[in-house]
């Protein structure tokens, strides 16, 4: 019945009307012979009158029929549409329309732009940009001018580039080419509960927050770039980071200055909405972000996070409820997820 997911998972899924579940479990419910997705907003029935399928399909064979208000069997057709849409983005030289990609997957475009949005956490065009973006910080890192970046990154006009680039990588094209030329990044060593870390912020926020870390780490991120000591301007940051150590549950809005792939930067996005003292599975993360099949992806995204803490990596474990891995290490993991009053499989099993 049931593969990753036990029926008491499933169940919890339901209860909490868990749309990130739509497309992953079906419950169906015994006394009705009415099958739904988790996020239906009908009333939830009692929990012996329900059980759980993989899919649509399993529920249709055991004789139930599709609820005619959540309508779970366009669960898959959506998440197809949606796939079908990364691709024909992925494959454009030029961003395309949003009633072009509509169109082209057979949906209104402004019922499309919702869809697209709530599957994959940023608009069609978000998307597009993003993924450009990405390209020209792979393009950049190259022997190749910046000329040569913008159009081969698929951007029409070095306009629309630099317009891109200012906001996302936080430095000028050329300087995040050239190892951070004419880049003033500031940074401080700080004794936090949790041991050593090293904090580094350009203008606009913290780049780096890593355990473990020494400040030549940070010479050989950005060989050209003019590394200074923290001056008084950065003692906000600092203090908002020790804030962040110190009391976890708490909310904290610290400006952050990182770019990755577009890929890496739909996963981190992810990681920041997951609540303090919860966590998530990387198959849950690889679910939110519309890319089901990309757990393992995840996992590398997940651990190439360069800002600890405030991109709460460490809410990420392993389906089966154990730890994973943790680039500070297992027992900083252990201790910042109990300090959030989170549960799980092998907490027990080590003193904290």
């Amino acid at each position: 019945m049931m593969t990753a997911i036990t029926d008491d998972e499933a169940w919890g899924a339901f209860e909490r009307r868990d749309r990130r579940m739509d497309g992953r479990i079906i419950g169906a419910v015994k006394t009705t012979g009415i099958y739904c997705k988790p996020s239906c907003p009908a009333r939830r029935p009692k929990r012996e009158h329900v059980e759980f399928f993989a899919d649509s399909g399993a529920a249709l064979t055991a004789g139930y029929r599709p609820c005619l208000r959540c309508k779970p069997d366009e669960v898959g057709r959506d998440r197809e549409a949606v796939a079908q849409a990364v691709k024909l983005i992925e494959r454009a030289e030029e961003a395309p329309k949003l009633e072009e990609l509509a169109a082209a997957v057979g949906y209104a475009p402004h019922h499309f732009q919702r869809l697209f949005t709530r599957e994959m956490g940023v608009s069609p065009a978000a998307y597009a940009r993003g993924l450009r973006a990405g390209r020209a910080q792979a393009n950049l890192s190259k022997d190749k001018t910046v000329t040569e970046a913008i159009y081969d990154s698929g951007y029409s006009a070095p306009s629309r580039f630099y317009a891109d680039a200012k906001d996302r990588l936080g430095m000028t094209p050329s300087a995040w080419r050239d190892g951070g030329r004419g880049e003033t990044i500031r940074y401080a060593m700080l004794d936090t509960p949790l041991g050593r870390m090293l904090v580094a912020a350009t203008d606009k926020g913290i780049c780096r927050l890593t355990f473990d870390e020494s400040v030549s780490a940070l010479h050989r991120r950005f060989p050209n770039a003019d590394i200074q000591p923290a001056n008084a301007a950065m003692g906000a940051l600092i203090s908002g980071v020790m804030d962040a150590i110190e009391t976890p549950t708490a909310v904290h809005d610290l400006p952050i200055d990182v770019a990755g792939t577009a890929f890496q930067e739909a996963v981190w996005k992810e990681l920041r909405k997951i609540p303090p003292g919860e966590t998530r599975s990387y198959a849950d993360i690889a679910v939110a972000i519309g890319d089901p099949k990309a757990t393992r992806a995840v996992g590398t995204a997940n651990g190439s996070n360069p800002i600890a803490v405030l991109v709460p990596c460490h809410r990420v474990i392993r389906s089966d409820g154990t730890l994973g891995g943790y680039a500070g290490g297992l027992d900083r993991k252990r201790k910042l997820l109990a300090a959030e009053g989170a549960h799980w499989e092998e907490q027990g099993k080590f003193a904290i």
